[in-house]
């Protein structure tokens, strides 16, 4: 499944860039995210609690993150095991553009997912993870926000 959207953050690229790899700044932004240890500055191991209608998943996640082609690109990849209820992959690429009144953030999310999360519908799955998405890019802008207030 893939997720496409915008959201503008009312602050400079460097800094919604640096944001994008700062563990707090993301521990504060994923909806349901329990722990977040960061070791190295591209890798990072996430517990992240996420209820996709009757199935409610606890996810131990390792993920990999891409500065490389900042700040006017951002990129991540992640799989995360969830026991019994199964197991979810993907990644997402953030394109962010200086804009007046601050940075534009496209983004795209790739997401496969399997076992018990695959057979409870596409739709359910589909419309907890756009939600799911949003929420991030709301809690990221606030967590941001209230950082540089």
């Amino acid at each position: 499944m893939i997720l496409q959207d915008e959201v503008l953050v009312p602050l400079d690229r460097d800094t919604v860039f640096a944001a994008l790899n700062d563990p707090e700044i993301l521990k504060q932004s994923i909806p349901g995210c329990e722990e977040l240890i960061k070791h190295s500055d591209t890798e990072m191991e996430a517990t992240v609690v996420v209820k996709f209608g009757p199935v409610k998943a606890s996810f131990g996640s390792n993920v990999e993150l891409d500065p490389s082609a900042g700040p006017a690109q951002f990129s991540l990849s992640g799989s995360g095991d969830a026991g019994v209820a199964g197991f979810a992959k993907g990644g997402a690429k953030v394109d962010l553009t200086e804009q007046e009144g601050g940075t534009l953030l496209n983004y795209e999310v790739n997401i496969d997912i399997g076992g018990k999360l695959a057979q409870i519908g596409s739709r359910l799955v589909e419309g907890t993870s756009k939600r799911l998405a949003k929420k991030f890019f709301t809690n990221f802008e606030q967590a941001l926000l209230n950082r540089h207030a």
